[in-house]
């Protein structure tokens, strides 16, 4: 194993970071080098987010800075037309265009000195591809972060698929800026990514998806390229992160341990995404007049640099009075929260969630329904996975609706609707089965666990 070298690179954004740097520290658990590279504020960003490793695990995985050139970092605009998170682009731009050089020679280096490298890459970074396919001793897969069933929905055999079962394909598209779309098909080149790789990794499985991944298993096999389902790229699921960290418990779990058994609610809306302050308000009045036990993440989208931020909240106000309001009740959190510690936890009832693969992922993986609010991109995809595939869920907002304030009454009523009906009842139940089955595919024997094997055999051959 030492003489294969594994370089991961991802796309800078939070869930993209967290995914490759799951697989990364699983890789660096089974004994081969690993080498993870990004720009310096990103390394910091995924390095002091990561839930569930050890510092151990960390120090057995190497971090390359990449220099990239310099990007303005402003803060998300809640008020904008759409709520794609448009503040990031500057820092995208820079990558795209700046990366690749530093990648070049991170990978040469590493190919001098190993006899094979293997090159993981997100799937939107298409340049990394490139360089991959450059190598004499190299081999390139990409990751695909979000849903198997999003990739089939691009062709029209994959879209009738989905229609046999019930589902409407949602392409991006509609859920993303002009800028965006540009951006994706002209500079970032993400469809290289598959043409270049030997593979693709997908943090899926077969317990929430089977049917989708086993028809693109089919057609990347008439390709020539493989097709690994590891997901969930959940480290408190994962046999090989069993230590602990040295970082002290957040307060949350504590409060948390003090509830009754699936009694609170969770909400949170990632890491690129901002409520405006009209349905914050409304938020709030529903989670005060639902009577219902919460846990709120109420936090603006990252910037760029998220070490640039100047620490001010646009909430000081609010987040004073809601406090005194709702005392005894729910818990507000502003800061970076353990998201994977609080879905798993026996207290938490279900989601308020944005539909972030990671996070829908995440909710599934501990059998947790998700109350889906989707913001952009592919989010409305898994909601609609969520809510009219799995039935592990209720749709509180359609995306097409982001420009409209969703009233405290209709919030409330699909709290209500989730945490006190015969309906939500059901639907708690049937997510508790898909988490069951969702753990499985990462137990021995599991699809999951199995494909994860046939990886690292594959790429250490």
């Amino acid at each position: 194993m030492e003489s294969v070298a594994v370089v991961a690179v991802p796309f800078p954004a939070q869930g993209h970071l967290n995914q490759l740097l799951h697989l990364s520290l699983q890789l660096a658990a089974r004994g081969l080098s690993v080498h993870y590279a990004a720009p310096a504020e990103h390394v910091r960003q995924a390095r002091a987010r990561v839930h569930g490793w050890g510092d151990d695990a960390l120090r057995r995985v190497q971090f390359h800075e990449l220099a990239i050139s310099e990007y303005a970092s402003p803060p998300p605009d809640p008020a904008a037309g759409s709520p794609f998170p448009s503040h990031l682009m500057p820092l995208w731009e820079a990558f795209t265009a700046s990366a690749r050089a530093p990648v070049a020679a991170l990978l040469r280096e590493a190919s001098a000195s190993h006899r094979r490298v293997v090159v993981l890459y997100d799937l939107m970074n298409g340049f990394v591809a490139e360089e991959a396919a450059r190598l004499p001793n190299g081999e390139g897969y990409a990751l695909h972060g979000t849903a198997v069933s999003s990739i089939i929905g691009r062709v029209e055999d994959g879209r009738r698929l989905l229609r046999e079962r019930g589902l409407e394909y949602l392409p991006i598209d509609p859920y993303v800026t002009e800028e965006f779309m540009e951006y994706l098909l002209k500079r970032m080149r993400a469809e290289q990514s598959m043409v270049a790789s030997a593979g693709l990794i997908a943090n899926s499985c077969r317990a929430l998806e089977g049917e989708f991944i086993d028809f693109l298993a089919q057609q990347m096999a008439a390709g020539g390229k493989k097709l690994f389902t590891i997901g969930p790229l959940n480290p408190l699921l994962d046999a090989s992160a069993p230590e602990q960290s040295s970082r002290s418990q957040h307060g949350c779990l504590q409060w948390l341990d003090k509830q009754p058994p699936a009694s609170v609610l969770y909400v949170s809306f990632g890491s690129m995404s901002s409520l405006r302050g009209e349905q914050i308000e409304e938020l709030a009045a529903a989670l005060r007049g639902s009577n219902q036990r919460f846990i709120w993440v109420l936090r603006d989208a990252d910037r760029g640099n998220v070490f640039a931020d100047d620490g001010e909240s646009r909430h000081a106000k609010f987040l004073s009075e809601f406090t005194k309001q709702t005392q005894g009740t729910g818990l507000l959190i502003t800061d970076w929260a353990p998201q994977l510690e609080i879905l798993a936890h026996p207290a938490t009832a279900a989601f308020v969630s944005h539909c972030g693969w990671n996070s829908t992922m995440e909710s599934m993986s501990h059998g947790k329904p998700i109350l889906a609010w989707p913001m952009h991109s592919d989010q409305p995809w898994d909601a609609e996975l969520v809510c009219g595939y799995l039935e592990a869920g209720f749709l509180v907002r359609p995306c097409e609706k982001h420009a409209e304030v969703i009233p405290a009454a209709t919030i409330q009523q699909v709290v209500e609707r989730m945490m006190a009906s015969d309906e939500g009842r059901a639907v708690r139940q049937r997510a508790a089965d898909v988490g069951e089955a969702v753990r499985a595919s990462l137990a021995a024997g599991g699809s999951s666990q199995k494909d994860f094997e046939d990886f690292v055999a594959h790429i250490t051959r």
